[in-house]
């Protein structure tokens, strides 16, 4: 330990003590990887993974010796856990690693994690690689504060519900998405929180990376007309607090919360609810509005 409280790189290349690593590994670009991860990785007794054969192929255009790799996943964590706690019991040094990027993120590992503390095992998190971060800081909208919300429900219904009830938050938003799924999540992005500044970003770190900040109307209908691949972060920026809320925006409102399939009485509830507007002139709009 350094006078500072820095750790030198000497103790950073020396075996770790027993205990659970979080090690965050390349999202895609592997000149990412730190000093840190790479000796947990090449010290680890084991190492927890998502997929097997991800970690493996990772493993080796690191040049990490071979370890062994245990599969942890959303599927089989019930299952896979009794051991590796059995193993932090023993002493020994367990890696959890996600696909890519920093584990517990919209991935597995959380029960591991809690059940490791609950019997004393010491927990340590290897800051590196990060999606979120990268697109936010890629997105050029404010970062002050975010809420990062992982991945949307795939049903339209869901997904709007998600979106209205994140729809006040004073904050940047954060999503991962698929790629077939981008289009018609955008929409819903604009009908549900307005047409807001926001950004798409995917290919973070590789060779063909790519953020385009536009309106998110302009996102979603640019992303209806054009097939992307690859791994997708959206950012949203934050609601404006002092845009007044037009009839057009209003009526945007209950066209949504009405396509979702709720009454008119319930879609009214719901607007004035959220909008501050009085419930009986929602609900005279949102009579004009079902009809038509």
């Amino acid at each position: 330990m350094e006078e500072d409280g820095q750790i030198s790189l000497a103790a950073v290349r020396s075996k770790p003590s027993p205990g659970l690593y979080l090690v965050c590994t390349p999202i895609g670009n592997l000149g990412d990887i730190t000093h840190r991860a790479m000796t947990v990785l090449t010290y680890a007794d084991a190492i927890a993974c998502e997929d097997t054969r991800v970690t493996a192929k990772l493993l080796m255009l690191l040049g990490v010796p071979h370890k062994t790799l245990i599969s942890y996943h959303d599927h089989n964590a019930a299952h896979a856990a009794p051991a590796l706690i059995e193993r932090l019991r023993q002493g020994q040094c367990i890696a959890l690693v996600s696909d890519a990027g920093a584990p517990i993120i919209s991935d597995p590992g959380f029960p591991l994690v809690e059940q490791a503390r609950a019997i004393g095992v010491p927990v340590t998190s290897l800051p590196g690689p990060s999606a979120v971060i990268t697109a936010l800081q890629l997105s050029g909208l404010p970062a002050e504060r975010f809420l990062f919300a992982g991945f949307l429900p795939p049903k339209t219904t869901q997904r709007r519900q998600t979106l209205r009830e994140l729809a006040t938050v004073p904050s940047t938003l954060i999503f991962f998405e698929s790629p077939n799924r981008l289009a018609d999540s955008l929409a819903d992005m604009a009908a549900v929180l307005g047409n807001r500044p926001a950004a798409v970003t995917r290919e973070l770190t590789k060779l063909y990376e790519e953020s385009v900040r536009a309106p998110l109307e302009d996102l979603a209908e640019r992303y209806l007309k054009q097939t992307v691949k690859g791994e997708i972060v959206v950012v949203i920026g934050p609601p404006d607090q002092d845009e007044p809320m037009t009839e057009q925006r209003l009526d945007d409102r209950i066209s949504a919360a009405l396509a979702e399939g709720l009454g008119v009485r319930d879609a009214a509830a719901l607007v004035a609810a959220e909008t501050g507007h009085p419930r009986r002139q929602v609900y005279a709009r949102a009579l004009v509005l079902s009809k038509s």
